[in-house]
């Protein structure tokens, strides 16, 4: 029941307490959580942004709908997906796979050959639609792992992706912002969330068995 403890004490932090940093071991744990998170076909289409620096977060202020947790969170995580699928990117990916698995080349062409196909008959922006949905499922598992860890979040779409994606230079990368993620220890005193109850559909309507 550790995890289901852990989300019982977790919530979207509203007020950070920017004396308070979080440890670069914590942080590489949370990240670590979300590169292991399983994605399709194995292809990983999305990467993480840590901002540590505090003038670049001064810089992100300006495209964040909450900018006091964007000032004072100890970080600031960016989930940013491919801008779209390439013959290139997937062949890195499984080459890598062939190569570290010590299998023979060429294992997988018949599989590559053909989502490139189905990537092939496909928009950028049908492209970017599904690799962001990738990008929440590390997203997921990263909030969970900073639960464990006693690290306070808040998960985010509300935010200026222009801007984020500017100030980040996301394009020269190959990437669009999907979502924030701010870490920190909360300011109890002023995070108004922090002592009201939990509230969630009860399971009865939630789940639904058939």
């Amino acid at each position: 029941m550790a995890l289901i403890e852990d989300l019982q004490w977790r919530h979207a932090t509203k007020a950070y307490d920017p004396t308070k940093k979080v440890s670069k071991e914590d942080i590489e744990k949370i990240v670590e959580a979300a590169r292991l998170a399983p994605t399709s076909s194995g292809l990983q289409p999305f990467r993480i942004i840590v901002v540590e620096s505090q003038e670049v977060r001064e810089r992100l202020v300006a495209g964040a709908l909450n900018p006091e947790c964007m000032r004072d969170c100890s970080h600031l995580l960016v989930f940013a997906a491919w801008d779209k699928y390439t013959e290139e990117r997937i062949d890195t990916i499984y080459n890598r796979t062939t190569e570290e698995r010590e299998l023979p080349e060429g294992r997988f062409n018949s599989y590559t050959d053909m989502i490139k196909k189905l990537y092939a008959s496909q928009t950028e922006e049908q492209h970017f639609v599904h690799t962001a949905k990738q990008s929440y499922i590390g997203l997921g598992l990263a909030l969970a792992q900073a639960a464990e860890l006693r690290v306070d979040t808040t998960p985010a779409e509300g935010f200026n992706n222009q801007i984020v994606d500017e100030v980040l230079d996301l394009a020269s990368l190959g990437l669009k912002s999907v979502s924030l993620m701010y870490v920190g220890y909360r300011d109890a005193e002023k995070d108004w969330l922090a002592p009201m109850k939990k509230v969630r559909n009860p399971m009865e309507e939630f789940a639904i068995y058939k």
